[in-house]
């Protein structure tokens, strides 16, 4: 997740360009119907997910996923409410500047590579859907979105070592019956930028390998730019909003944000013809959450935990977005392969174990959306109640 001041533009002139590039019409084209393709064929209700975050280091065996804990956390997450579940193997890259991706994080790939399959199996037996997400981790700490590999070369070996990668987990997720694939995950300097016919050209290498869902996750702050999208079954976005632009700002005021968003989101969904999936939404447990969600738990100091703001932020953003058939569901950020390891991030963290949110995610999860299809016969009239704020 990263902010972004720059103004944004309904698919700048070059953007047009790219499209055009790829052999794709333009959102002003002919337009499919909402939920069509992939999506509208699978069937399949609203998602209502959460990240598993992993823990793969070999200094923590036994912890990590398909491990005993991971099964005790996918439980939990069913017994949260949750139909699906998100899990992330990374590969690494050194900076931004790096033309080449490692398959192994914190443990040998092959290890991992075994791991996240019993994690997929312990999934589907908790009776959850997996959407696996191969993602990239930054030793240097820079941004995934800002990658440069610097002349057409340097980007050749880029696509290259990428793909691999990507084809890699592909393969896993055919072999093991994942449900969805995330391609990429805020890759900004390429999906919206004259170097997307090569992105292009992978997801279609991906789609004969891979017979399930596609979607790439982009920044919330550049999907409008991203000129690949009529390549997905579903628009994914890290939805990493921020609802208000003052401190102290009311629920009201956070649903007003909220609103914008969900205005926003509609007609993207209704140019591409595609429902619109949070691959990734969250907010800290601190004052003022939403306005600034992006910054990054461990890299604040002085901070003044606050469950209700949290909790506020969450049904703030979630409220407006049950009515809408274009949303395809959410994937919280986060939970834990092992969830009583609280060492994975300050008491101030995203996660909502065990705190006010969780209750807000339970009612969410409960409640009927609109892309559910019809309502059930004798299902109440009231399913916002619970998510009104207090």
């Amino acid at each position: 997740m990263r902010a972004s001041t720059r103004s944004r533009v309904w698919l700048s002139a070059w953007a047009v360009a790219v499209v055009a590039l790829l052999g794709r019409s333009t959102p002003a084209g002919p337009l499919l119907g909402i939920g069509s393709r992939g999506w509208e064929k699978s069937a399949m209700p609203a998602v209502r997910g959460v990240t598993l975050g992993p823990i793969e280091s070999s200094l923590h065996p036994g912890k990590g996923y398909g491990s005993e804990v991971c099964a005790r956390a996918l439980a939990e997450a069913r017994e949260l409410g949750a139909n699906w579940v998100s899990l992330t193997p990374f590969g690494r890259v050194w900076d931004t500047s790096s033309t080449g991706v490692s398959l192994s994080f914190e443990q040998p790939y092959r290890e991992n590579r075994r791991a996240v399959a019993r994690a997929v199996a312990q999934a589907h037996a908790a009776g959850l859907r997996v959407m696996l997400v191969p993602h990239l981790w930054v030793e240097s700490g820079g941004w995934r979105g800002e990658m440069d590999p610097g002349g057409d070369e340097d980007w050749a070996a880029w696509v290259e070592s990428y793909g691999a990668f990507l084809r890699a987990w592909a393969e896993l997720a055919r072999d093991s019956g994942v449900q969805m694939l995330v391609a990429g995950v805020e890759l900004r300097s390429w999906v919206t930028t004259a170097r997307a016919p090569s992105f292009v050209a992978l997801l279609r290498e991906i789609r004969r390998i891979y017979p399930g869902l596609v979607t790439y996750a982009a920044n919330w702050d550049d999907v409008v730019d991203t000129v690949i999208l009529g390549e997905l079954d579903v628009i994914g976005v890290n939805a990493f909003y921020p609802l208000a632009h003052r401190p102290g700002a009311t629920v009201d005021d956070l649903l007003a944000g909220s609103r914008k968003v969900a205005q926003g989101l509609r007609e993207l969904s209704h140019a591409w013809g595609k429902p619109v999936l949070f691959t990734e939404f969250g907010y800290t447990t601190r004052r003022d959450p939403a306005l600034r969600p992006w910054e990054w738990p461990e890299n604040l100091s002085d901070v003044v935990v606050d469950e209700k703001a949290q909790a506020d932020a969450y049904r703030a953003l979630v409220q407006p977005l049950l009515d809408e058939p274009w949303f395809a569901g959410l994937f919280l950020w986060r939970l834990y392969a092992d969830p009583d390891d609280v060492s994975q991030e300050p008491e101030w963290g995203f996660s909502p174990r065990g705190k006010l949110a969780e209750g807000v995610l339970r009612e969410a999860f409960a409640a009927h959306f609109a892309a559910d299809g019809p309502r059930p016969l004798g299902a109440s009239l009231h399913r916002h109640s619970a998510l009104r704020h207090q």
